[in-house]
């Protein structure tokens, strides 16, 4: 019995943060701006790129809503795909871990840097890198309409004089710095 509530409770949980993901990008926040064409990387080296990353700064939306300390993890599938996992602690540093796997398949196989990532089925996110340090310290992140946008890096804390050249480039992507925050 105890199995099979534990187990509807996931499958609940697992529906609602669906629900949060798909209506999400419906109900954003930031307003989609696809002018002018979002550019992306001219190569990503994924072996380089696997491990661990920390989320820096983002751009509000419903399914990270409490997240503290957001971190990713990228791993390669034998299939040639990433696994993808998503963890951060909820409503505090302290808070309970609340964890998302997925996986990324490359879709544009000369650069390596656009990639559509999978949490629920039938489901598929755009992923692209779009800006990326030449030794793989620290990334940004999104999606051809400019919704979604992160900035990672592969320690907990970017320092300031780094984020804000970053935050140049970003503006100068097209991007409004008015809805990026910090990561807490």
């Amino acid at each position: 019995m105890a199995k099979l509530i534990l187990l509807n409770f996931v499958t609940f949980r697992a529906f609602v943060i669906l629900f949060f993901y798909v209506f999400g990008y419906a109900c954003s926040t930031v307003p989609s701006k696809p002018e002018p064409e979002l550019n992306t990387v001219s190569f990503v080296d994924l072996d380089q790129y696997l491990g661990q990353w920390y989320e820096i700064a983002r751009y509000p939306h419903s399914f990270e809503k409490g997240c503290y300390g957001a971190r990713a993890f990228y791993e390669k599938l034998e299939n040639g795909n990433l696994k993808v996992v998503n963890q951060c602690q909820m409503q505090s540093p302290t808070g309970d871990l609340n964890e998302a796997i997925g996986e990324a398949e490359v879709v544009d196989l000369a650069t390596n840097a656009k990639l559509k990532v999978q949490f629920f089925w039938p489901f598929k996110g755009d992923y692209w890198i779009i800006d990326l340090d030449k030794d793989y310290e620290y990334a940004i992140v999104s999606e051809p309409n400019r919704q979604y946008l992160w900035v990672l890096s592969r320690t907990p804390y970017m320092n300031e004089g780094t984020l804000e050249k970053l935050k140049v480039k970003i503006k100068g992507m097209g991007f409004d710095l008015s809805y990026l925050m910090r990561t807490p």
